[in-house]
């Protein structure tokens, strides 16, 4: 909540967390009303969102992510969670768990309509942009710049 103890907008805490490099994913999950752990999960495991009235944000959900994927990896499946949170909450039911190729037994398009939320979380256009007007031109750069996989960064140019 913002000093004026007004809600915010799920947009409007991602943009306000989008002001610079690198986008902090765990402060928007937590503005959210969301905790963020690592844990250890099932091999093939990403990451879930889950209802978790003990130990939950605000919003009474929690996201785990998987502790021994790398911290990129880490990253994008907090976005992807958030992403799901936002989109498809109704969906969720008590737990909602993401295999290594962000599937989670919703349809292709919820999973699609994550994924790309989450880039859009990660890789907002206007810092994309400001990375290519100040000399950052290769893809390679830009992922380091906004703490990214180069593949996942090539994707986002793909559709900017």
């Amino acid at each position: 909540m913002n000093s004026n103890s007004q809600k915010l907008t799920p947009g409007q805490v991602i943009l306000r967390h989008q002001a610079k490099a690198p986008v902090d994913v765990t402060s928007i999950a937590n503005e959210l009303g969301i905790n963020v752990w690592e844990m250890v999960l099932p091999e093939g495991i990403s990451g879930k969102i889950f209802k978790d009235p003990l130990n939950g944000g605000e919003s009474g959900y929690s996201i785990g992510v998987n502790k021994s994927e790398w911290y990129l990896r880490k990253r994008f499946t907090l976005a992807h969670e958030i992403a799901h949170f936002i989109l498809h909450r109704d969906q969720i039911g008590d737990e909602l768990t993401d295999d290594a190729m962000y599937r989670s037994g919703l349809p292709t398009r919820e999973e699609a309509q994550a994924n790309r939320l989450a880039a859009d979380i990660l890789m907002p256009a206007h810092l994309i942009l400001r990375l290519k007007a100040s000399g950052c031109d290769s893809p390679s750069k830009m992922a380091d710049a906004l703490q990214v996989s180069e593949e996942a960064m090539k994707i986002r140019l793909s559709y900017l």
